[in-house]
């Protein structure tokens, strides 16, 4: 196999190859019940590359994991940009391809309603192998992600084809490291993440692009379904989930087949969850830090220690209004709302968010500690606090709560939480709804839970 890679100007690489480890022979995924070898995998690119319209950018759409990772490399060898709404919903799409006038959408399977100009992706492992990788410019923007919209509006983040690649070899190492891998031992991941989603995309796609693994297609969402998909691969096997999903298989009766290593992002991991599952599973819990601005930047093992451990050459510094965070693959540097506490041993310590401090009649509370004050009462399922956008007569942004609780009423509920939590962030209204209105990856956009308290 081959690769082009031109080294001029300052001794940057103009050009880096789409693919980068191993030989033809390895496998790059596990498609339809049979692995799918990297000469394989080059022919679908090549295939779907010749299938798309030209100098336009596509809203990747596939479902199929696998699906997503062929287009995900044809639309970036096409020199053109990966367009990932904040969810698949038809708003989100019409909101993007508004703001991409020229940008088309491309899916695997038919859309009940298919946007304008939808492209289907021709059908994958019907073409020759291919053998030499291609590759793409370095400054090329292959991915535009957009924020969640869990603190406001969703906003564009572009990524280029050098920055991916850099920040995403710093998984690849992470990830080895924990599996301890043999030389040529590839790593077999299993995800519930969409791979849409910033996290979705570096520890399901990139993966298997830049290192030693290979990526099942499914994204299975109920624990026989997580079974079932971890039992297609053989080990070593990573299951790459979130604290919701973690949460639910732990609930669930069900043995999973031996797992070498666990990942989880996208929300606060508790230290007694990842307990639970390193001791049922008797795998590692990995858990990432990072954002769609900036990309995974830090680990830690929960289980085991409280502060992160940042990637090599990624650098923090603390300002008025969060953290500046900053690295040589960063066009420029990011500021996030978090507040952190530099430690020795390129570590930090993560203190909340400064838009998560609220203060009312002189008083200050965050709010994840009252949501976790809620969550610790009997019966509570599931619960947020937020703080709402318009002042009361008073002038006064009062604390609300979205609380799951089957069988508690309201009233009981504010009557422990009188003994809990000083009055000033007594939630006002505090609401119970069957389920929070997460998105595919557990998160909770602000608007949702706007709407969710609006109906209640």
């Amino acid at each position: 196999m081959s690769a082009v890679i031109d080294d001029v100007g300052h001794g940057r690489a103009q050009a880096l190859p789409l693919l980068e480890f191993g030989d033809g022979a390895r496998i790059v995924a596990w498609h339809e019940g049979r692995a799918v070898r990297v000469v394989e995998f080059l022919g679908d690119v090549a295939t779907v590359v010749a299938a798309l319209p030209d100098g336009r950018d596509a809203i990747n759409l596939c479902a199929d994991r696998y699906a997503f990772l062929v287009a995900f490399c044809a639309v970036a060898c096409k020199g053109q940009t990966n367009l990932l709404p904040p969810s698949r919903t038809k708003q989100a799409i019409d909101e993007v391809m508004a703001s991409y006038p020229r940008s088309y959408a491309l899916g695997d399977v038919p859309l009940e309603r298919e946007p304008l100009g939808f492209v289907r992706l021709p059908m994958l492992g019907l073409g020759p192998s291919v053998d030499e990788v291609p590759a793409i410019d370095a400054a090329q923007v292959v991915v535009i992600g957009f924020t969640s919209g869990s603190t406001g509006q969703p906003r564009p983040n572009p990524k280029t084809w050098a920055s991916f690649h850099a920040s995403n070899r710093q998984n690849v190492h992470a990830l080895s490291n924990t599996l301890d891998m043999a030389p040529g031992e590839v790593g077999h991941v299993v995800a519930t993440v969409p791979p849409q989603h910033m996290y979705g995309i570096e520890l399901s796609i990139l993966l298997p692009l830049l290192g030693p693994f290979a990526v099942h297609s499914a994204r299975p969402l109920f624990p026989a379904d997580v079974a079932a998909a971890l039992a297609d691969v053989p080990a070593p096997r990573v299951l790459v989930t979130t604290p919701v999903h973690l949460g639910a298989l732990l609930r669930d009766p069900a043995s999973l087949p031996a797992i070498a290593a666990i990942t989880s992002a996208t929300a606060p991991l508790s230290q007694a969850l990842c307990i639970d599952a390193e001791s049922r599973y008797g795998a590692p819990v990995l858990e990432l830090f990072g954002s769609t601005e900036t990309c995974v930047i830090a680990q830690r093992r929960t289980a085991r220690e409280a502060d992160w451990l940042l990637h090599a050459d990624v650098t923090l510094r603390p300002q008025p209004d969060g953290t500046l965070v900053d690295a040589p693959h960063f066009c420029a540097p990011v500021t996030l709302p978090d507040v952190v506490e530099l430690l020795p041993g390129h570590r930090f310590r993560l203190c909340g968010r400064h838009a998560d401090l609220v203060e009312i009649a002189g008083k200050r509370a965050s709010l994840a500690d009252l949501t976790r004050r809620v969550l610790a009462l009997d019966g509570v399922e599931d619960a947020v606090v937020l703080q709402l956008d318009e002042p009361d007569c008073g002038g006064v942004r009062r604390i609300a709560a979205l609380v799951v609780a089957p069988d508690r009423t309201v009233a009981s509920l504010l009557d422990e939480l009188r003994g809990a939590i000083d009055p000033a962030f007594l939630p006002r209204p505090l609401r119970k709804v069957e389920a929070l209105p997460r998105n595919e990856t557990g998160k909770l956009p602000r608007s949702a839970l706007l709407a969710a308290l609006r109906q209640c």
